[in-house]
Protein backbone atom coordinates (compact mmCIF):
# COMPACT_ATOMS: atom_id res chain seq x y z
CA UNK A 1 0.00 0.00 0.00
CA UNK A 2 1.74 3.27 -1.25
CA UNK A 3 1.58 6.26 1.39
CA UNK A 4 0.27 9.48 0.47
CA UNK A 5 3.37 11.64 -0.50
CA UNK A 6 3.48 14.90 1.85
CA UNK A 7 2.53 18.40 1.23
CA UNK A 8 6.20 19.08 1.58
CA UNK A 9 7.58 15.90 -0.47
CA UNK A 10 5.00 17.27 -3.05
CA UNK A 11 6.62 20.58 -2.96
CA UNK A 12 9.64 19.65 -3.06
CA UNK A 13 8.70 17.59 -6.50
CA UNK A 14 7.09 20.30 -7.83
CA UNK A 15 10.10 22.27 -7.22
CA UNK A 16 12.22 19.89 -9.22
CA UNK A 17 9.65 20.12 -11.59
CA UNK A 18 10.09 23.75 -11.88
CA UNK A 19 13.06 23.55 -12.56
CA UNK A 20 13.54 21.39 -15.52
CA UNK A 21 10.67 23.53 -16.85
CA UNK A 22 13.31 26.46 -16.43
CA UNK A 23 15.86 24.48 -17.73
CA UNK A 24 14.08 23.96 -21.33
CA UNK A 25 13.11 27.29 -21.32
CA UNK A 26 16.80 29.08 -21.13
CA UNK A 27 17.46 26.04 -24.19
CA UNK A 28 14.18 26.78 -25.94
CA UNK A 29 14.99 31.25 -25.83
CA UNK A 30 18.46 30.16 -26.90
CA UNK A 31 16.91 28.09 -29.88
CA UNK A 32 14.21 30.74 -30.80
CA UNK A 33 17.14 33.59 -30.37
CA UNK A 34 19.41 31.75 -33.02
CA UNK A 35 16.42 30.94 -35.30
CA UNK A 36 15.33 35.05 -35.80
CA UNK A 37 18.62 35.79 -36.27
CA UNK A 38 22.29 33.45 -35.61
CA UNK A 39 23.88 36.45 -33.61
CA UNK A 40 20.60 37.25 -31.22
CA UNK A 41 21.48 36.80 -27.59
CA UNK A 42 18.60 35.08 -25.54
CA UNK A 43 17.74 38.51 -23.48
CA UNK A 44 17.59 40.50 -26.55
CA UNK A 45 15.38 37.84 -27.61
CA UNK A 46 13.04 38.32 -25.15
CA UNK A 47 12.91 41.90 -25.34
CA UNK A 48 12.66 42.23 -28.80
CA UNK A 49 9.67 40.06 -28.32
CA UNK A 50 8.37 42.50 -25.61
CA UNK A 51 8.51 45.29 -27.88
CA UNK A 52 6.75 43.58 -30.49
CA UNK A 53 3.76 42.73 -28.88
CA UNK A 54 4.05 46.29 -26.65
CA UNK A 55 5.76 48.91 -28.90
CA UNK A 56 6.30 51.52 -29.96
CA UNK A 57 8.30 52.33 -26.84
CA UNK A 58 11.25 53.99 -25.21
CA UNK A 59 14.43 52.29 -23.60
CA UNK A 60 13.51 53.50 -20.81
CA UNK A 61 10.45 51.45 -20.26
CA UNK A 62 11.67 47.95 -21.63
CA UNK A 63 14.11 48.89 -19.14
CA UNK A 64 11.89 48.96 -16.13
CA UNK A 65 9.68 46.03 -17.11
CA UNK A 66 12.91 43.54 -17.46
CA UNK A 67 14.94 45.57 -13.97
CA UNK A 68 18.13 46.14 -16.22
CA UNK A 69 20.11 49.31 -15.76
CA UNK A 70 20.21 52.14 -18.39
CA UNK A 71 23.48 51.10 -20.05
CA UNK A 72 22.81 47.48 -20.74
CA UNK A 73 19.24 48.02 -22.24
CA UNK A 74 21.51 50.98 -24.47
CA UNK A 75 23.71 48.13 -25.69
CA UNK A 76 20.99 45.56 -25.92
CA UNK A 77 18.96 48.18 -27.79
CA UNK A 78 21.45 49.12 -29.73
CA UNK A 79 22.39 45.12 -30.75
CA UNK A 80 18.83 44.72 -32.14
CA UNK A 81 19.15 47.84 -34.07
CA UNK A 82 22.22 46.98 -35.63
CA UNK A 83 21.25 43.21 -36.60
CA UNK A 84 18.08 45.48 -38.68
CA UNK A 85 15.46 44.49 -35.79
CA UNK A 86 14.77 47.63 -33.94
CA UNK A 87 13.55 50.62 -35.62
CA UNK A 88 14.07 53.52 -34.00
CA UNK A 89 11.68 56.98 -34.38
CA UNK A 90 11.44 60.00 -32.58
CA UNK A 91 9.04 60.18 -29.92
CA UNK A 92 6.34 62.68 -31.10
CA UNK A 93 5.70 63.55 -27.58
CA UNK A 94 8.92 64.61 -26.64
CA UNK A 95 11.52 65.59 -29.72
CA UNK A 96 14.74 64.70 -27.41
CA UNK A 97 13.11 61.06 -26.83
CA UNK A 98 13.30 57.93 -29.18
CA UNK A 99 10.63 55.14 -29.77
CA UNK A 100 11.57 51.66 -30.43
CA UNK A 101 9.32 49.35 -32.69
CA UNK A 102 9.50 45.90 -34.23
CA UNK A 103 11.30 46.10 -37.72
CA UNK A 104 9.33 44.40 -40.09
CA UNK A 105 11.67 42.29 -40.54
CA UNK A 106 11.61 40.89 -37.20
CA UNK A 107 8.05 40.81 -36.86
CA UNK A 108 8.24 38.27 -39.47
CA UNK A 109 10.79 36.46 -38.08
CA UNK A 110 9.42 36.14 -35.04
CA UNK A 111 5.92 34.57 -36.04
CA UNK A 112 7.91 32.40 -38.02
CA UNK A 113 9.54 30.64 -35.03
CA UNK A 114 6.02 31.25 -33.41
CA UNK A 115 4.74 29.23 -35.73
CA UNK A 116 7.52 26.25 -35.71
CA UNK A 117 7.26 26.20 -31.78
CA UNK A 118 4.00 25.92 -31.98
CA UNK A 119 3.68 22.66 -34.37
CA UNK A 120 6.64 21.37 -32.54
CA UNK A 121 4.03 21.08 -29.51
CA UNK A 122 1.59 20.28 -31.45
CA UNK A 123 3.33 17.05 -32.49
CA UNK A 124 5.00 16.75 -28.80
CA UNK A 125 1.52 16.51 -27.23
CA UNK A 126 -0.65 14.82 -29.21
CA UNK A 127 -1.28 11.98 -27.30
CA UNK A 128 -3.14 15.11 -25.41
CA UNK A 129 -6.45 15.59 -25.42
CA UNK A 130 -7.64 19.14 -26.07
CA UNK A 131 -9.36 19.43 -22.56
CA UNK A 132 -5.94 17.94 -21.14
CA UNK A 133 -3.94 21.00 -22.91
CA UNK A 134 -6.53 23.41 -21.73
CA UNK A 135 -6.45 21.75 -17.98
CA UNK A 136 -3.05 22.15 -18.41
CA UNK A 137 -2.97 25.78 -19.09
CA UNK A 138 -5.55 26.81 -16.33
CA UNK A 139 -3.30 24.93 -14.12
CA UNK A 140 -0.04 26.84 -14.83
CA UNK A 141 -1.96 30.03 -15.42
CA UNK A 142 -3.18 29.37 -12.18
CA UNK A 143 0.31 28.94 -9.92
CA UNK A 144 1.76 31.95 -11.85
CA UNK A 145 -1.20 33.74 -10.76
CA UNK A 146 -0.56 32.62 -7.48
CA UNK A 147 3.15 33.63 -7.51
CA UNK A 148 3.21 37.04 -9.54
CA UNK A 149 4.42 39.92 -8.22
CA UNK A 150 2.88 43.49 -8.49
CA UNK A 151 3.66 44.26 -11.80
CA UNK A 152 3.83 40.83 -13.07
CA UNK A 153 2.29 39.82 -16.58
Amino acid sequence: MKVAASRTDTLRELEGEVGVLIRRIRRVIGERARAVHPELLPASYLMLSYVRDNGPLRASAIGQVFDIDKGAISRQVQHLIDLGLLDRSPDPADGRATLLTASEDAVRRLEQVADDRRQYLADRLGDWSAEEVAAFTASLRRYNDALNEPGDR
